[in-house]
């Protein structure tokens, strides 16, 4: 068959091997080569406060010392429940200096979420603001029985002495009460880093070991842990900084992703283990605090999702922002607009919007667009190195479909997950054995072009039955996106009650700022005639939903489990 013969090969920059050597090494091997190579370099630069990778290593071997003191061994899980700020890389490379396993939980989650991810991981740590800890987490302190020790730390403690002194004098650093807790241990984040020695215990993780625990989104049933081993993490590391030509001890991170998402962990987990400083954006949804980052660190990648790249073009500083140190606009976790991209390209710079494919169950990278060579926007790339995807069939699986038919996106690479924690019905129904090999069956359906190139259609969950008939909801979103009207949109299934097992496309439409002046029912009718001359019938809405602001996951996906 096709895919056997690789032929995404041919769009391959020069210089990208299509079998590329892992070395067998854990990630904390290549911490250790950062701290011993670039120990004077900027680690971090973090509200106007900046630490070098010297910084980052004493801190970071206190917090491994500290887990060590109080009994937590190799392959004891820490929770780390932070926004994207110091102490979540401190305590991140602490916990695998020590050869715990780290699992991020969102700042975001609700209490019983909380408690879900602690008990389910099997944490035995948890490291949080004092916020969340009086607001959240004594509100669950009797459901979480394995969690011994809470690690407790606030907002501003890295920031400048100053800036922290003045932000909690004006009370615009959030703040918590810290209390005793029956049956645990609290403990103070900046006391543990003045306590304990920068000398950690001798752990020696092995490539094969687990890395990382890290929560799926959950959008049907509860969020399942995803394994994912040393091995995994460093392939995936070695993919990218070959395929981004990425220079140790020189690139400039700024990203939006959050660092409980595998998307924004793997790039603070790349910058640590290749020298790259970064660039920290606690709160995403603050873009004139981005654009300041920008000018002022330069970075040389920046990697947001698509609603972010949006907001920041509606930004008045953005585009008259200096993009020349920049090298690529990274996106993905969600369709990037065709025209979207273009616009972004106009101000960036023409060729640096890099559209990329994966998820937590590949590390999570599976494809990419050349960062050199040919694009195809629109497309989520090509497959990188030591790669493989096929597209199976939709209904039962076992049959590969030719190129250019739509089929489920099945994968294999050094990057796929070892399995979900305590699932193994669950593993064993996406890591199914194929001709002596294991592939991933992502639950996405897309097709690829005869140069190699995916085009994600829909999620398998996504796709709407109306009538018989298949709807891609990504189809119709994109057709959506150039209406002029068109700021944000979602399509969902709404049950049909005139045909038991089919459904009505319904359309939720966030207008543009130069729109929302208009009368609700003359822009759904404008909507759906535009629809109606761009689209077959069946993928026309039944009903257009006119709202001010669309609802946005924490990662800044549309959340469509809410809309639904």
């Amino acid at each position: 068959m096709a895919y056997d013969q690789r032929p995404w090969l041919k769009s391959y920059d020069p210089g990208v091997d299509p079998d590329l050597t892992i070395p067998d090494v854990s990630y904390v091997d290549l911490l250790e080569q950062s701290f011993d190579r670039f120990a004077e370099c900027p680690a971090f630069h973090f509200l106007g406060a900046s630490r070098t990778f010297a910084d980052l290593e004493r801190d970071s071997a206190r917090f491994a010392r500290f887990l060590g003191e109080i009994g937590c061994e190799s392959g004891a899980v820490v929770g780390i429940h932070l926004p994207n700020i110091p102490q979540y890389m401190i305590a991140h490379a602490g916990t695998l200096r020590a050869g715990c396993i780290a699992t991020g939980i969102s700042p975001l989650l609700a209490p019983k979420e909380i408690a879900y991810q602690i008990n389910d991981s099997g944490a035995k740590v948890l490291v949080t603001l004092d916020a969340a800890f009086e607001q959240r987490f004594l509100k669950i302190q009797d459901r979480v029985a394995g969690l011994a020790h809470v690690v407790v730390t606030n907002v501003g403690d890295f920031l400048p002495g100053p800036k922290r002194i003045l932000g909690r004098l004006l009370k615009k650093i959030p703040r918590g009460k810290v209390v005793p807790v029956p049956g645990k241990t609290v403990h103070s984040f900046m006391e543990v880093l003045r306590r304990y020695p920068p000398r950690p215990p001798h752990a020696c993780p092995k490539p094969q070991d687990i890395c990382l625990i890290q929560y799926t989104g959950g959008t049907t049933g509860l969020p399942k842990g995803t394994e994912l081993t040393h091995r995994n993490i460093v392939a995936n590391i070695h993919q990218a900084r070959q395929w981004f030509e990425a220079e140790p001890g020189s690139e400039v991170y700024c990203s939006g992703f959050p660092f409980f998402h595998m998307a924004g962990l793997i790039l603070c987990m790349t910058a640590m283990g290749i020298g790259g400083s970064q660039v920290l954006i606690p709160d995403p949804r603050n873009t004139d605090h981005i654009c300041k980052e920008i000018e002022q660190h330069r970075p040389t990648i920046l990697a947001n999702v698509p609603s972010l790249y949006q907001m920041l073009l509606d930004h008045p500083n953005f585009s008259s922002l200096d993009f020349s140190s920049v090298k690529l606009c990274l996106s993905g976790a969600a369709p990037f607009a065709v025209e979207a991209i273009r616009a972004l390209e106009a101000v960036v710079g023409e060729g640096k919007v890099v559209e990329v494919y994966g998820m937590t169950e590949t590390s999570p990278l599976l494809t990419m667009n050349p960062y050199r060579g040919r694009k195809k926007i629109g497309s989520v790339g090509v497959p990188i190195q030591s790669t493989w995807v096929r597209l199976m069939d939709l209904d039962t699986g076992t049959r590969q479909l030719p190129l250019g038919e739509e089929g489920e996106v099945v994968a294999r690479g050094p990057q796929v997950m070892k399995g979900y924690l305590n699932k193994p019905e669950e593993t064993a129904h996406v890591l199914r054995e194929r001709e002596g090999q294991r592939w991933l069956f992502t639950g996405d359906v897309g097709r690829m072009d005869a140069d190699g190139f995916l085009y994600i259609v829909d999620r398998a969950k996504d796709m709407l039955n109306v009538s018989g008939f298949k709807v891609f909801s990504r189809e119709v979103e994109e057709t959506l996106y150039e209406h002029p009207a068109v700021e944000f949109c979602a399509i969902v299934g709404i049950p049909d009650p005139k045909r038991p097992g089919s459904e009505r496309v319904k359309a939720v439409i966030q207008p543009t700022s130069a729109h929302r002046g208009m009368d609700p029912a003359e822009l759904q009718e404008e909507i759906l005639r535009y629809c109606r001359e761009n689209m077959a019938p069946y993928k026309v809405p039944k009903i257009v939903e006119i709202v001010e602001e669309i609802p946005l996951t924490p990662v800044g996906k549309v959340d469509k489990k809410a809309l639904k």
